[in-house]
């Protein structure tokens, strides 16, 4: 395994709507989420959708992109995702196996910016995250993740 980025930063929101707040470590669980979380609770806005989300991550080179291109600045928390990543170009991942600490994933599309989450952030975000909003993976072995756990792939670096 090749080293290619590590987490910044977790964080997680009990109820929908929630502003997420970060957590230095927590315990995943595969087919669910990040405990504690609205999705893995079953009680996020986007809960009863098809399509699997049991974490979300986000580049921060993306976050400040976005920040330098549009003068808005967007917290990590107020990207409303899981993870907070350095290092590694998420949208490669997608249909990829990857592992966050000891925790295997697998990228599973792209988590593309929405009018929810424009209403909650600024009319800007919407255009301005497309193609980099993050990543949607499925959680394939269960145990914990924590900030300043490397994400390694499987092979080649993407």
């Amino acid at each position: 395994m090749k080293g290619w980025g590590m987490v910044l930063a977790i964080y997680i929101a009990p109820k929908a709507q929630e502003l997420p707040h970060s957590v230095d470590r927590i315990r995943v669980l595969p087919g669910q989420g990040l405990e504690g979380d609205r999705y893995a609770t079953g009680i996020g806005t986007f809960s009863d959708r098809e399509g699997q989300r049991d974490v979300s991550l986000i580049e921060s080179e993306a976050i400040e992109a976005f920040e330098r291109e549009s003068g808005i600045t967007l917290t990590a928390a107020a990207s409303r995702r899981n993870v907070l990543t350095r290092g590694v170009r998420l949208n490669d991942l997608v249909g990829q196996e990857f592992q966050v600490g000891n925790v295997r994933m697998r990228g599973l599309r792209l988590c593309e910016p929405c009018t929810h989450l424009q209403r909650l952030t600024h009319p800007a975000t919407l255009r301005g995250l497309v193609h980099r909003g993050g990543l949607y993976a499925a959680i394939l072995s269960e145990g914990e993740i924590a900030v300043g756990d490397p994400i390694d792939g499987f092979g080649e670096s993407p």
